[in-house]
């Protein structure tokens, strides 16, 4: 089976595209960011800040800081005019905030060059910080109704089972493969079905049906059509990904509270991990723990631990062991003392909140 099958098989072509489109009409998820006006259209500047909040986030996140956010930015000018910590404060609990911190150059760079609002092609759409070719794709299509191709996690296994093709995804020929297919079948449903739908239908079919394991193939409006069910490779497409050692850091933080039981924290530097977000004061090494001592010559106070634990992020195992001083000890670390409540409203990596506010 040679790689575009479904790019030259204008029949095969119609029968996926309308079956998707109508599919997704009848079981699509009612989402926030899918509202539409009176004349059938969606929110464009919603949209962007859902795909924004929707990177290699779950849905049920995204759900639980859409409707805020917007709330507090109801419009690209109000997001543009903020300052970075509010949106970062917004933002919290999300992670990944460099999304974040794109979104907002993104809604300044349309205020600035496109008279506030966001545009429609994809080549304008792709020079908006944070916005690559799944964004642009997505907004045009999902949008403005635009021919343009979607490929992300969902949508390539689809693809790749729908023609049986045992390629790693994230390899340069499968993604060639992928966007060359999902192009194809984005100018087909704009002929013959809804591109809307059938872009949006592809993603919702892989989140919802056809799953990374046990897919419900039965459900499928494409079962009948699909290649790795006929040869029972379902469970084996896509091609396993390689399992990548993490690089261990190790974080030692210090909690200190003053008279008041209010809390130290520090920003984190301007790059790097968790850049510009906050932290109990912290002692980094990238090779090796700090030494008890060592700590507390940095601190300027005796210290006890009080807890432990990993977390891991898509490149790293971060080790964090928390210290406790004093309440009344002096200290000699700079830094911003806030009470709970003000902390709880901190752009915080889920680490640091879980130290700052539940220990």
């Amino acid at each position: 089976m040679g790689a575009g099958r479904l790019a030259v098989t204008p029949r095969r072509c119609s029968a996926v595209t309308r079956r998707v489109a109508d599919w997704f009409q009848e079981n699509a998820r009612d989402l926030p960011w899918r509202k539409t006006n009176s004349r059938g259209r969606r929110d464009p500047y919603r949209s962007l800040v859902s795909e924004a909040m929707l990177q290699q986030t779950q849905v049920s996140r995204a759900l639980e800081k859409f409707d805020a956010f917007l709330t507090r930015f109801p419009t690209v000018r109000s997001l543009a005019s903020a300052k970075e910590e509010r949106v970062l404060e917004a933002w919290s609990g999300l992670g990944y905030y460099r999304r974040a911190k794109h979104l907002h150059k993104a809604a300044q760079a349309i205020v600035a060059h496109h008279a506030g609002e966001v545009p429609q092609d994809t080549t304008a759409l792709m020079k908006l910080p944070g916005v690559g070719r799944y964004t642009a794709g997505a907004i045009a299509s999902l949008v403005f109704g635009e021919p343009e191709p979607i490929v992300d996690g969902n949508v390539a296994r689809v693809l790749l089972r729908l023609e049986g093709k045992t390629l790693d995804p994230i390899a340069s020929a499968a993604g060639a493969w992928l966007w060359s297919t999902a192009a194809s079948l984005a100018q087909r449903a704009h002929r013959d079905a809804n591109v809307a739908a059938f872009n949006e239908g592809l993603m919702e079919l892989g989140a919802l049906v056809c799953k990374p394991t046990g897919p419900t193939c039965k459900a499928c409006p494409l079962a009948s059509l699909c290649v790795a069910r006929r040869l029972g490779l379902t469970e084996t497409i896509p091609h396993a990904k390689a399992q990548t050692k993490k690089k261990t850091l190790y974080y030692d933080c210090v909690l200190v509270e003053d008279d008041r039981g209010r809390r130290l924290v520090e920003r984190r530097p301007d790059d790097g991990l968790w850049a510009g977000l906050w932290q109990p004061p912290t002692l980094e090494r990238q090779s090796r723990p700090a030494a008890k001592k060592e700590i507390e010559q940095w601190i300027g106070s005796m210290i006890e631990k009080v807890d432990s634990f990993d977390h891991l992020t898509s490149h790293r195992r971060v080790r964090f062991r928390i210290w406790r001083v004093e309440r009344h000890a002096a200290v000699q670390l700079a830094g911003r003392w806030l009470n709970r409540g003000r902390l709880a409203r901190l752009a915080l990596a889920s680490p640091h909140r879980r130290i700052l506010l539940e220990l």
